[in-house]
């Protein structure tokens, strides 16, 4: 399996051009920078291996904005998974017979974060 060579800049935009470019097909690059533009692309990411497929800005950008929103459409569920109840409130619970009450939180969660 091939590696990924990237900065410790680990911020969303970031991460998602990473995410595209791996989905694109190449294994093995460098990108050093969050490019926005043809440009800083072209300055920032660098194919590691003759194995890797072509890319351009033209097929990074669009990948990046279908990523972005099919992780922005699950913003819900992140926030839901914040607040449901931990494992080991679940298990107590359940062996204080409180089910009524767990799943009483767990709407009260689902209505506060509803599905768009």
């Amino acid at each position: 399996m091939g590696q990924t060579y990237i900065n410790n800049d680990f911020t969303g935009d970031f991460t998602m051009i990473i995410e595209a470019i791996r989905e694109l097909g190449v294994k093995e690059f460098v990108c050093d920078s969050s490019p926005d533009t043809e440009e800083t692309f072209n300055r920032s990411y660098k194919s590691l291996s003759k194995d890797n497929p072509e890319i351009t800005w033209e097929e990074v950008s669009p990948m990046i904005k279908n990523l972005q929103a099919e992780y922005d459409a699950l913003a819900y569920s992140r926030k839901r998974e914040a607040e449901y109840p931990s494992i080991q409130e679940c298990v107590h619970a359940i062996l204080d017979d409180d089910l009524t009450a767990l799943q009483e939180k767990r709407q009260a969660i689902k209505t506060k974060y509803p599905k768009s």
